[in-house]
């Protein structure tokens, strides 16, 4: 029943920073994010909590990446800061668990938006 809408994807220079939002307009699943890369499987970025607001990370954007919300507009964002090419990939809103987020599965998707990182 979930529906998700993200956006903010881009073209950027390695070390540079774009921010991500995603809107949902019903379900009361945990929100977060998964990629997939060119030629690879989905893999889990982000997730949070909506009432506590507790992170979840993946090891690889841990200390880069920071997840947030905006209770009042039923949104999250994932900032990411000092971009590497490791990090080109569709990346896809995602409605779940936390368990589930983070084996890379989710029960509802957004449409993914791109994010591509130069060298």
């Amino acid at each position: 029943q979930a529906q998700l809408e993200e956006s903010g994807g881009g073209l950027v220079q390695a070390g540079g920073s774009l921010r991500l939002s995603c809107t949902a307009s019903g379900g009361t699943y945990f929100m977060g994010w998964i990629r997939q890369g060119p030629g690879k499987g989905r893999e889990f970025v982000a997730a949070i909590t909506w009432t506590a607001g507790t992170p979840y990370y993946a090891d690889s954007v841990k200390g880069r990446f920071t997840i947030s919300k905006d209770n009042a507009r039923n949104t999250v964002y994932l900032q990411m800061n000092n971009l590497n090419p490791a990090d080109t990939a569709v990346y896809y809103c995602a409605a779940d668990s936390i368990q589930e987020l983070r084996l890379g599965k989710a029960k509802y998707w957004g449409q993914g938006t791109q994010v591509t990182v130069s060298s």
